[in-house]
């Protein structure tokens, strides 16, 4: 099959296993430059596929040569239609993993079941016995109560009133501006449930009860603040009020876990492109236009790259970690800093559909939308035949 990317809105339908192959071996290839992480030894991701997740597999396999356990949705492709991105970039994973003699494990299925929880606990205790580093990245739309059945979905909308703002069609360039209705009560809760801290502190609840979490363990999940450019959308709508119950969760988790020397953080991230961010108006051009001023200053970085120094900086640096007022590590730091926001605001101001490809990193923004389902990475041939199927052995 000679596979290209097909779009629908801002969602890519169609990924490319080679493109994707290629794409982890670049990841793998930066941290094994990087020297050495003195961190984990068996680690569990929950998420792995795909984003933070599977940087953060790759850092702790090839940084900490730590053997590791992934969980993530089944979805394999077949003769007439590709497999996701995710499932191409676990695969050439565990490929990498294994030629380099690390133990890996994949466990296929819905990380909000207590089946997938429950595999996932007999996966560790038959390969490792114990994880001592269980990474939370898990990103969805919706979430099955496991207790009630009942199906909640997520929301990205402002909170009390609408909120008008600037947005671009980031396949045309096209600058317009969009009003976003605000949420309901209703809305906001089942955002909190879908997308909360509430399955994060399931997990380690069944892992802590099967008896496979180290005492001394360490746990995170990952969370967002942002500019004021995105605040009333992001921060202050319905998914900051999730992020502030994951937030409070990690305390929570953290006063359980430290009597046995374990830890539980939030990482507040920087702006990254992500199929998710994709989706919300307004960020798209924010995040265009903070890559530009970042890449200028060289102060980008890509998800490995966060990665590895939320690993070998903050969490494994040897030192006791740093956190802010509210107990979360920062590597939102370079974002955030004043002159770095000064100038995404005055470019804001100035944006419009004539000169956004002059003063925005749109097309870098365009070309790693794409770049998360395998396509446009240097060193692939599109135009070769490929097999949608791709088997991953481990997978259980």
């Amino acid at each position: 099959m000679i596979i290209k990317p097909r779009t629908r809105g801002f969602i890519c339908t169609t990924a490319h296993p080679a493109g994707c192959e290629r794409q982890v071996e670049q990841q793998v290839e930066y941290i094994k430059a990087r020297p050495k992480i003195e961190g984990p030894r068996n680690v569990l991701v929950i998420g792995a596929s795909t984003g933070y997740g599977l940087s953060a597999r790759i850092a702790a396999a090839f940084g900490a040569h730590a053997n590791t356990i992934g969980v993530y949705r089944p979805s394999q492709g077949s003769e007439k239609r590709t497999a996701s991105a995710g499932w191409y970039n676990s695969a050439a994973f565990e490929k990498l993993a294994k030629e380099a003699g690390l133990k890996s494990v994949s466990v296929t299925g819905d990380a909000y079941t207590d089946e997938t929880k429950q595999k996932t606990v007999e996966a560790i205790r038959e390969e490792l016995g114990k994880v001592d580093l269980v990474v939370y990245s898990v990103a969805s739309a919706r979430r099955t109560d496991p207790k009630t059945g009942e199906v909640a979905n997520s929301v990205l909308k402002p909170i009390g009133r609408p909120f008008t703002n600037k947005t671009v069609n980031f396949h045309s360039g096209e600058v317009t501006e969009v009003t976003l209705e605000p949420a309901s009560e209703q809305e906001v809760q089942d955002t909190v449930t879908v997308m909360g801290g509430e399955d994060w502190e399931m997990w380690i609840h069944a892992l802590r009860q099967g008896g496979v979490l180290a005492d001394d363990a360490t746990t995170i999940a990952y969370s967002y603040i942002g500019s004021d450019i995105t605040k009333a959308v992001y921060r202050d709508g319905s998914i900051g009020q999730a992020k502030d119950h994951l937030e409070a969760t990690a305390l929570k988790l953290n006063d359980e876990l430290s009597p046995g020397g374990g830890r539980a953080y939030v990482s507040v991230s920087k702006a990254l492109v992500t199929q998710s961010s994709s989706a919300i108006p307004i960020v798209p051009l924010y995040v265009s236009a903070l890559y530009k001023v970042m890449k200028e200053k060289g102060l980008h970085e890509n998800t490995i790259e966060q990665t590895y120094r939320l690993f070998a900086d903050r969490l494994y640096s040897g030192k006791e970690t740093p956190v802010d007022e509210k107990g979360r590590i920062r590597i939102d730091d370079w974002e955030l800093r004043p002159d770095v926001q000064e100038e995404v605001a005055k470019i804001w101001g100035q944006v419009n559909s004539e000169n956004i490809y002059e003063i925005t990193d749109l097309e870098g923004y365009r070309r790693e939308f794409f770049q998360l389902f395998g396509f446009e990475t240097e060193g692939v041939d599109y135009e070769a035949d490929v097999s949608p199927e791709v088997e991953i052995p481990s997978a259980r």
